[in-house]
């Protein structure tokens, strides 16, 4: 009897998280597993991004968001973040045309004109080339901050007070969610369903704290570069087996 009940459990359809969002980390412990450079972690993580990017796509997820580049990455070596800067550039050749055909639309957040010339170029190419795609939005957040978010999120709408366009009393949880960088996804898509951070480590790192209010969370130590269409399927196995209440009972 328990034996059934296992399989039967195992075998149930899961609930796929429409947006799921990730803190891809752990690039740099894997390459020095490996006796390589942090820079060769940072590249085999793109591959990584590709494959669960598609793996994602085919099991029914909407919208993945992805940790590429926080605010506070630039107090990095140089050498690592110029390296990391020229990934969209390469992203852009090697990985798009295989997004693109399977009708992934690449989108991305952050405070974008702050990024070098061909890493913000790279991406815009992507966006234009994908924008008619109706499959998963590939959402990059690069040079991204929640706390920064917040902050201009709060400046736009106080600016508009100040114009008249908006009153004290317009102002709610949607009002602000339209000011948030992820009003580029549809609205019912805005907030991650699952937050995944990979390596091990248990923290938000600034990643989407508005949006994420009511995410399940989901930490798993296996490092970004290992993290493969297997790994995907247990995060979403775990969200289906809890229940979102929402402050509810």
């Amino acid at each position: 009897m328990f034996s059934f009940k296992k399989k039967e459990k195992l075998n149930a359809p899961l609930n796929v998280p429409k947006h799921i969002a990730v803190i891809m980390d752990g690039n740099g412990r894997w390459a020095k597993k490996r006796m390589q450079p942090r820079v060769f972690g940072h590249k085999a993580g793109m591959e990584t991004l590709q494959r669960v990017t598609i793996a994602a796509k085919e099991m029914g997820v909407q919208v993945l968001t992805v940790y590429a580049f926080s605010t506070e990455n630039w107090s990095r070596p140089e050498k690592e973040v110029s390296f990391i800067m020229n990934l969209p550039v390469e992203f852009y050749d090697r990985y798009v045309p295989e997004l693109h055909k399977n009708k992934v639309k690449i989108q991305m957040i952050g405070d974008t004109a702050k990024l070098p010339k061909a890493t913000f170029e790279a991406l815009e190419k992507a966006e234009s080339l994908t924008k008619l795609n109706t499959g998963l939005i590939l959402n990059f957040a690069l040079n991204y901050g929640g706390r920064y978010e917040i902050n201009q999120a709060v400046k736009l709408i106080a600016q508009d007070v100040l114009d008249a366009k908006l009153s004290p009393g317009d102002i709610t949880e949607e009002v602000i969610g339209n000011y948030l960088y992820t009003s580029n996804l549809p609205k019912m898509l805005r907030d991650p369903d699952l937050v995944i951070r990979t390596s091990g480590e248990l923290r938000l790192s600034n990643f989407l704290p508005w949006q994420s209010a009511y995410s399940e969370l989901y930490f798993t130590d296996i490092l970004w570069p290992d993290f493969d269409e297997k790994a995907l399927k247990a995060a979403i196995a775990e969200y289906s087996r809890r229940n979102r209440r929402f402050g509810g009972v």
